[in-house]
């Protein structure tokens, strides 16, 4: 993705997300908000959705295996995977709930997690690490998890304005 499409999508949900989080549930948190902007900008792209690999280079798909591969790890590596898991589930839970059935079917390790639990919990386990002076803060993290709800819950209006408005829609997503 160009750098130009980059600004103009992030453009576009931080538009979508400052009206929703400000305009219509009262969240006025820029750094809360621009994180979930970034969020929808870098989820874009199905590589980001998977980003997350093992030691041998495998794609992780499960938030099981997720929370196995984080705890393995140590310091900012050990950060990164606990936010990366946040991100996920609030992902998949405010955007696009609907597709929860198939990512916990019976057949799947995470048949009995519940995302939300995970995702709050992963967020706020890696706002408890220090990161350096370039990763998201630990308050903006803190915050995500405790309004953890309150996200999912704005994430899933923004989906039905970019709905409403014809301006995306369910083929947001670059599958690749």
């Amino acid at each position: 993705m160009t750098s130009d499409r980059s600004d103009v999508l992030w453009r576009y949900f931080a538009g979508l997300t400052e009206q929703t989080f400000e305009g219509e549930l009262g969240i006025v948190d820029p750094p809360l908000v621009d994180y979930v902007s970034g969020l929808l900008t870098r989820f874009i792209r199905t590589e980001t959705v998977y980003r997350l690999r093992s030691p041998s280079g495998g794609r992780i798909s499960g938030v099981a295996d997720m929370l196995t591969e984080a705890n393995a790890r140590v310091g900012e590596a050990r950060r990164e995977a606990h936010r990366f898991i946040g991100d996920f589930t609030l992902f998949w839970t405010g955007v696009y709930p609907e597709a929860l059935s198939a990512l916990q079917s019976e057949t799947r390790k995470d048949h009995l997690l519940d995302y939300r639990a995970e995702g709050k919990r992963a967020y706020h386990v890696a706002s408890q690490i220090p990161g350096n002076e370039e990763t998201i803060a630990g308050e903006v993290l803190e915050r995500l998890s405790a309004q953890y709800e309150l996200c999912v819950y704005g994430l899933g209006e923004v989906r039905r304005e970019w709905e409403r408005t014809g301006d995306g829609g369910a083929g947001l997503i670059c599958f690749q």
